[in-house]
């Protein structure tokens, strides 16, 4: 959501600033020279237009819903796209105290990779779940899971978390040797 947020908000600001600059320059021209009808943008032509247009007529009430459909859309994307922070206690009420999801995934997974038995691990984070994929070498047995979900819980602990999310560990076999 973020980078679709980070695309669309130069391209707004850019068709505003367009249409800016043609309103500049059609006020302009229309100081310079009254008798014109318009530099760039037909005017008249268009006042026409809109005036023998009623709010029952057909593209007018298509128009009206798409703009607010599309409006409707980009408040909800600015609102889901912002930063989903994990908040720590608070040492004191002034205080708050937040790290980022990556952050804690990184933390997670050098302690997951420091486990024995596993050959690689791939951690995602959230402030409500832990994810955690480890590989195995093929001679490991099942207790890995255990041995992993028990350090990722240890390391939670550890943590001064303001809501300590859920934990969920896979393992998978890893072919080959070490």
């Amino acid at each position: 959501m973020r980078v679709l947020l980070r695309v669309l908000a130069p391209l707004l600001g850019l068709a505003l600033a367009a249409a800016g600059v043609l309103l500049v320059v059609e006020v302009v021209a229309a100081w310079v020279s009254p008798a014109t009808d318009g530099l760039l943008v037909p005017w008249p032509d268009w006042r026409t237009t809109m005036e023998t247009l009623a709010w029952a007529d057909a593209p007018v009430p298509a128009v009206a819903i798409g703009v607010g459909v599309l409006g409707l859309l980009l408040v909800l994307l600015g609102l889901l796209a912002r930063r989903h922070d994990i908040r720590f206690s608070s040492p004191t009420p002034e205080v708050t105290v937040t790290t980022s999801p990556r952050v804690l995934a990184r933390l997670v997974g050098r302690r997951v990779r420091g486990t024995d038995g596993v050959s690689a691990a791939s951690v995602t984070a959230t402030s409500r779940k832990v994810s955690v994929g480890a590989q195995a070498w093929n001679d490991a047995g099942s207790e890995l899971r255990s041995s992993v979900g028990s350090t990722v819980d240890t390391l939670l602990d550890e943590l001064p978390l303001a809501r300590r999310p859920r934990v969920a560990v896979t393992v998978q076999q890893r072919k080959g040797t070490r």
